[in-house]
């Protein structure tokens, strides 16, 4: 329940963690606060507006007295609701607590309720979505109620600060601090769409990272150290086998130095000097029980579990795993392809 919300606005580096939800929209009313510390929230999927009857009928009146009090009897539902609301936050909003309220409703909140509300302090939301009511109730905790009826302490949850921001022509309510803290949202800023863009793949990245690394409980040393480690491996395991047996594993023990060729290369340093390094360092490390990488910035040897270079298990598992199946398909092709122009003097027929 990670949420990752882009904004056109500053610099990269203004990008933040917030620990609870950040809402697209904020108050209808100018009269409500912009900014309350110590908040109750009441997550709710109450209608407070007035509906239209889906049957087809029609209201007949003598006088002006007869509309008012039909007018009244339309509004009573609805101010009955949000006066059962209001009862619970002077309830639960005391001078001597300093708590403030904050009603988020799925559903809709007419004029009129909406100014009982801010008469009263309270900060009001309406049309708000469903994901973000889940992930309201996984922050904050409480629950979401259906009804105002029986309103109590139980159901609230609760947030640290409740503030609006205008960005623009946007406004933004950003619910921080909860109490639970199960759901959170990364805001991410830039002064264009590439930046932003550069950013979300990034924090996507690692992201899957960390879930992938908690679900296998395990990772294994990165910059290059487990495949120079693997290497040094398989060279000693050939001693161990016979036969054409012998270049398979020398082919396969070689191509496990593709990743550190790849780190050396791409960082603009001499690959062959360091390999050569690495090997070296790699058989002394492996006495002491010790793991080498590759340093990209210099070229040099480093220990990457002090350096916190960490890979995770299930990734280089799967990769390794992988391998030996695509090389299987990419030989049935060649050999298809072989046959097909032993048989008929050109590629086989579709």
């Amino acid at each position: 329940m990670v949420e990752v919300m882009h904004m056109r606005h500053r610099l990269s580096s203004d990008t933040r963690f917030v620990n609870g939800i950040v809402l697209d929209h904020g108050g209808r009313n100018n009269d409500m606060p912009k900014h309350l510390e110590n908040a109750y929230i009441l997550t709710c999927n109450v209608s407070l507006e007035y509906e239209r009857s889906e049957l087809t009928t029609g209201f007949y009146y003598k006088n002006p007295e007869e509309k008012a009090r039909m007018v009244g009897a339309e509004r009573k539902i609805s101010d009955d609701r949000v006066r059962q609301i209001i009862e619970l936050k002077r309830k639960v909003c005391t001078k001597e607590n300093g708590r403030t309220f904050v009603v988020i409703n799925q559903k809709g909140i007419d004029p009129i309720a909406l100014e009982m509300l801010s008469k009263e302090g309270i900060l009001a939301l309406r049309r708000a979505k469903r994901r973000n009511m889940e992930r309201l109730v996984l922050a904050c905790g409480g629950e979401a109620v259906n009804t105002t009826d029986n309103l109590s302490v139980d159901i609230l949850g609760q947030a640290g600060l409740v503030q609006e921001y205008t960005i623009g022509d946007d406004t933004y309510t950003f619910v921080e601090n909860a109490k639970i803290g199960k759901s959170c949202t990364l805001v991410v800023k830039g002064p264009n769409d590439h930046t932003i863009a550069q950013i979300k793949d990034a924090i996507r990245d690692g992201l899957r990272a960390v879930k992938n690394a908690y679900e296998s409980g395990a990772v294994v040393p990165g910059a290059g150290a487990f495949e120079v480690a693997l290497h040094d491996h398989l060279i000693r395991f050939i001693d161990t086998v016979s036969g054409k047996q012998k270049m398979g594993v020398r082919a396969y023990a070689d191509a496990m130095l593709v990743t550190p060729k790849t780190l050396a290369e791409n960082s603009g340093l001499d690959v062959q000097q360091c390999l050569i390094s690495l090997q070296e360092a790699s058989v002394t490390a492996r006495k002491q029980g010790k793991w080498v990488g590759l340093r990209l910035d210099t070229g040099d040897v480093l220990d990457p579990v002090a350096a916190g270079i960490l890979d995770v298990v299930i990734v280089k598992k799967s990769l390794i795993e992988s391998t030996g199946d695509i090389v299987a398909q990419l030989l049935l092709v060649d050999e298809i392809m072989k046959a097909g122009r032993r048989g008929a003097g050109g590629p086989p027929q579709q």
